[in-house]
């Protein structure tokens, strides 16, 4: 079968594209700034949540479950980093060059958001983990016993969390186009609104972050006094929300601020 070279043409644009992207945020100081210091304070917190369990006040000794509470913390690093990604252009009319080079907005909002998966899932995923190590490593032959596929579902569950609320992050970022005032609603969202409307409200199960917390969050053991975001029905409850149910949920999510994010990008003037 022959390529056309159209497609060829199209390709090698998108190609160029995603690599354009990609150097311009892994070139971006605030990249790594922001997830250095997110795998730093996760690590802090980790620590903390481990000291408790040592003293017996988190209710578990799974070394997976406290090494991964504080996810619910250190998200807010991956939340800044989507909206930086999507904002930083703003900043000095920078995406007029970006455009001039690029003129079709769809490719290269599609490349952008490409790019930052590509360097968020390996950031998520050494987060995740070196937070379950450090808590393994601290309980020692205290931690009780936990299967292969436990450990391999949360980190993964973890990693996809993560990674796609960088990217609804990074698609809010580019409806608001304003670094602050995004950061801003998304995290009052995450640490606010969102933990009232699951105590008040049972279709916010079906939110992004209730869905995604479903993916990889034990069943209701953390003390909420100490971690809000964790108080989700058990997995037995009528309604709960199952991983795999979780992670199609914030899928969707994801897919629909993006496309929401590709049709204001198109419209708008900047």
């Amino acid at each position: 079968m022959t390529v056309r070279p159209a497609t060829r043409t199209r390709g090698r644009e998108g190609a160029q594209a995603l690599a354009a992207e990609l150097s311009k945020l892994v070139s971006l100081p605030a990249t790594w700034l922001t997830l250095g210091g997110t795998l730093v304070v996760n690590l802090i917190l980790a620590t903390a949540f481990t000291t408790a369990g040592l003293q017996g006040s988190t209710g578990t000794k799974s070394a997976v479950d406290i090494g991964l509470a504080s996810i619910g913390y250190a998200q807010a690093g991956f939340v800044i980093l989507g909206v930086l990604a999507a904002c930083s252009e703003y900043t000095g009319g920078q995406i007029r060059t970006t455009l001039t080079a690029m003129p079709r907005r769809a490719l290269q909002f599609t490349a952008k958001h490409l790019a930052l998966a590509i360097v968020v899932f390996p950031a998520a995923a050494i987060t995740a983990g070196s937070a379950v190590v450090l808590t393994a490593g601290v309980l020692g032959g205290t931690a009780a016993p936990v299967t292969t596929g436990h450990v391999a579902g949360a980190l993964s569950g973890v990693t996809a969390y993560l990674a796609l609320t960088t990217l609804i992050s990074a698609a809010v970022g580019a409806l608001v186009r304003r670094t602050l005032a995004a950061v801003v609603v998304l995290l009052g969202y995450l640490f606010v609104a969102g933990p009232l409307l699951r105590d008040h409200v049972p279709a916010a199960r079906y939110l992004p972050d209730s869905a995604g917390f479903a993916m990889w969050f034990p069943s209701a053991w953390f003390p909420s006094a100490w971690f809000p975001s964790a108080r989700f029905p058990s997995a037995g409850d009528a309604g709960a929300v199952t991983p795999a149910q979780g992670a199609l949920l914030l899928v969707a999510w994801t897919a629909v601020l993006i496309a929401a994010g590709v049709l204001g990008y198109r419209r708008w003037d900047v």
